[in-house]
């Protein structure tokens, strides 16, 4: 009886918690306090995060894959993270309109392949090789990582996750050809804002690579009941690090001969 009760306490905090956030992204308003107890472990995160997805009326078109950093990889088990995006704020890039991000809150841009998914039939892939399969369309694009919550990545990858993984929305760029898959770590990508390069990397040093983040995405979202289905996109991961932005900031990622997106924050 002791750990029935517990369990629904447990459930009534991540609901109640997750009901904050989600009331405060519809206003737009920030939180100046983490909103209850904070998730110290990824069971209790991932509570939050589904509550919230159960509070909206929203559609689900994607998954940002976020990394864990040591050493608190080793104490959650696990080196990545995901939230959700939705549907409406998956916007191809070139529109003239600001990107919206939580004025008092946290922003930041982050320079991503995105990778649409195709699921296939039999097991889930094991290996970036095989998670290639499950992948119909590579793009070059720009995560937009905002949460209302200023603290949301200071205060760990725990409270991150509950947040929606931290996302507002993902801009899709021009597509990389099939032939150019395999070589994507050879691609040197750079970010600037406001004309000032900020970060420049490949994707040699993102563990086993977008690949690699689509079979780990895979994997949480089974492990949490989730069908998977076509045509979500995943935001594979910050190549040249989490970068803060705020309104104005302009803001451009280049991946050498594939081409560039960019935005302005609004």
């Amino acid at each position: 009886m002791e750990r029935e009760d517990n369990t629904e306490t447990v459930l009534c905090d991540a609901r109640d918690i997750a009901s904050a956030f989600v009331a405060a992204r519809r206003s737009g308003a920030a939180i100046s306090h983490y909103p209850g107890a904070a998730p110290h472990d990824l069971a209790s995160a991932y509570a939050i995060q589904d509550a919230a997805l159960a509070l909206w009326e929203r559609e689900v078109g994607g998954w940002k894959v976020g990394r864990i950093n040591p050493p608190r990889d080793a104490e959650l088990g696990a080196d990545r993270l995901v939230g959700p995006a939705f549907s409406d704020t998956i916007l191809a890039a070139g529109s003239a309109a600001p990107f919206p991000v939580f004025r008092g809150g946290f922003a930041a841009a982050e320079a991503e392949f995105m990778l649409r998914l195709a699921p296939q039939d039999g097991p889930l892939p094991a290996t970036p090789q095989e998670a290639m399969a499950w992948v119909d369309e590579v793009r070059i694009g720009i995560e937009i990582a905002s949460s209302p919550y200023a603290r949301i990545n200071a205060d760990g990858p725990c409270v991150t996750i509950s947040d929606h993984g931290n996302n507002a929305g993902l801009l899709l760029g021009p597509v990389v050809p099939r032939a150019q898959w395999d070589a994507l770590d050879a691609v040197e990508v750079t970010l600037a804002i406001d004309g000032t390069e900020v970060g420049r990397a490949t994707t040699a040093t993102m563990l086993d690579g977008p690949f690699g983040a689509v079979a780990f995405l895979l994997a949480n979202l089974t492990r949490r009941g989730f069908a998977i289905k076509p045509g979500w996109w995943v935001s594979s991961g910050a190549i040249t690090g989490v970068h803060v932005v705020a309104p104005g900031s302009a803001v451009v990622a280049g991946f050498g001969k594939l081409g560039s997106v960019e935005t302005l924050i609004g």
